[in-house]
């Protein structure tokens, strides 16, 4: 295959919402790409809270929400799912899980896997710690920004 191909290839799936592609060509040549997708958090400050303010009590509820999700960020990181798609916490059906509550995880590290469209997406800890919680069931399906796990 030539370079101007493979170069338009990987310029096709870094402008596409794929996130790994694997092909297979007549003349025995193998391409496999994956990207990684990064997510952004946003959280209001309460400094952003002040600009709503209308004489009423809402700065008050919107100031203590902004208190509860600060003291639920420091309760542990929790991992979203990334994609739509079904989520699996093994391998295959007969395989240990990648992890269990209780598992100390490293940054990089396998949580888990979400089938999406007959691909197989392993989804790695962007955190190292202690895994807390399993918010998803085995073959549960997820959408994007599902909570899947707490690592603490």
């Amino acid at each position: 295959m030539e370079y101007e191909k493979i170069k338009q290839l990987m310029d096709d799936m870094g402008n596409s919402k794929l996130t790994e592609i694997n092909v297979d060509f007549p003349d025995g040549t193998k391409i496999s790409m994956k990207k990684e997708i990064k997510q952004e958090a946003v959280l209001v400050s309460q400094t952003e809270t002040k600009l709503i303010n209308d004489g009423s009590n809402k700065i008050e509820n919107i100031k203590e929400i902004v208190s509860n999700s600060e003291d639920k960020k420091d309760d542990g990181n929790i991992v979203k799912s990334p994609m739509v798609g079904t989520f699996y916490i093994k391998p295959s059906p007969t395989s240990e899980p990648y992890v269990e509550i209780g598992k100390d995880v490293k940054q990089g590290d396998t949580l888990c896997i979400i089938e999406a469209m007959k691909l197989m997406n392993e989804i790695e800890s962007e955190f190292s710690g202690k895994i807390m919680e399993i918010f998803v069931k085995d073959g549960d399906a997820v959408e994007y920004g599902t909570d899947l796990f707490k690592i603490k």
